[in-house]
């Protein structure tokens, strides 16, 4: 098993992204880039703590791999704008990849580079990642838990349509 942190905006709807992809074995929600001592959804939403929204996939590389991941993370986010998707504005929505090893690093590069190339302005940062602190338990499976939710359903299905249209034989 091998495990990636993914910051692409709202973790709700990151989290429900990649939960519907063959191979990943565990997404939870939650913090990284900052302090232990503010890895809390309050705090963190006031976007000075430091912390990066993300979701630490866990996946079974034998089944699905990390470019096929980062291909799914750099087509349901936006990769272009600094700190912010959508109508969520703040650091703490920055568009990042936290890996483990420079291996990972190497592959997360190489795609950057070649959006790049074909005119994507990419500013996903790339970091070794961090200390990770998941989130609260009522933000894990947030989708699936509050189906009624309005923000929910006003960000989640299109990236869900975007997913099934382009990735259909990545899921589950």
């Amino acid at each position: 098993m091998r495990s990636i942190l993914l910051g692409g905006g709202c973790f709700w709807c990151t989290e429900s992204v990649f939960g519907a992809l063959k191979g990943v074995q565990s997404v939870v929600s939650g913090y990284a880039g900052g302090s232990a001592d503010t890895a809390n959804y309050q705090a963190v939403c006031t976007g000075t703590t430091g912390h990066v929204e993300v979701v630490q996939v866990v996946y079974d590389d034998q089944v699905i791999d990390l470019s096929q991941i980062l291909a799914v993370f750099f087509a349901t986010h936006d990769p272009t704008t600094p700190n912010r998707q959508g109508n969520d504005i703040g650091t703490q929505y920055a568009s990042v990849i936290f890996y483990e090893d420079n291996t990972d690093k190497a592959i997360a590069e190489q795609l950057i580079n070649e959006l790049i190339k074909d005119g994507i302005p990419v500013v996903t940062r790339l970091e070794m990642a961090p200390q990770f602190y998941p989130a609260e338990s009522y933000h894990q499976n947030y989708f699936a838990n509050n189906p009624t939710q309005p923000y929910c359903n006003f960000a989640i299905p299109p990236k869900l349509a975007k997913l099934r249209a382009s990735f259909a034989e990545l899921l589950k």
